[in-house]
């Protein structure tokens, strides 16, 4: 989301979060990489483990108007794992920070734990229940996203974290050039 820009956003402070390469490895603390795979493979441990039993499956085409690579607000569901892609192969941007203390609705991720990734459009991730996500966010006037989810997730289950009431910041996604992405830190 934008950062609004208002007399109150004065002592925010923008922060910039590098995006990094998506991997399997580094995007694990925050959910699954989904790649193409040969039809017919057997289910196996690098396919996502979904967790759709709290409720109704969403699947649906969900469209968004570009609000930038600049947020204030990072958003988490604790009931429900949520996969997204994009529709028609197009890159976008997500900023993640790993799920915890999913019996606490009142936690709050730290903004050191934030990463941001650039999403290949010819993959899908599956977020984590209790994955904290900043996005889609891409810079385009408008994407659409395929996004399952139940069908309850927005009104029931979505726990927000205002960054800039909270920490006084927001962050703004930045890319490296080819070949210098910054590397993936140890801890999530």
């Amino acid at each position: 989301m934008t950062m609004p820009h208002t007399q109150a956003d004065q002592d925010v402070r923008t922060i910039d979060l590098p995006v990094r390469k998506l991997t399997s490895e580094a995007f694990a603390a925050f959910g699954t990489v989904i790649a193409a795979t040969e039809d017919g493979m057997p289910f196996g441990p690098n396919d996502a483990q979904l967790d759709l039993s709290q409720g109704t499956p969403r699947f649906y085409n969900m469209r968004l108007p570009g609000r930038g690579l600049c947020f204030n607000r990072i958003t988490r569901h604790r009931a429900v794992t949520q996969a997204l892609a994009s529709v028609g192969g197009f890159d976008w941007l997500l900023a993640v920070a790993p799920p915890f203390a999913l019996e606490d609705p009142r936690a709050e991720p730290r903004p050191q734990d934030i990463q941001a990734f650039r999403i290949p459009g010819n993959v899908a991730v599956m977020l984590h229940a209790g994955t904290w996500h900043a996005g889609p966010l891409f810079t385009a006037a408008e994407m659409c996203f395929f996004n399952l989810e139940l069908a309850d997730t927005n009104l029931t289950d979505h726990h927000t974290c205002d960054l800039s009431i909270r920490y006084g910041i927001a962050m703004q996604l930045t890319e490296s050039p080819p070949g210098q992405e910054p590397p993936v830190s140890a801890h999530p």
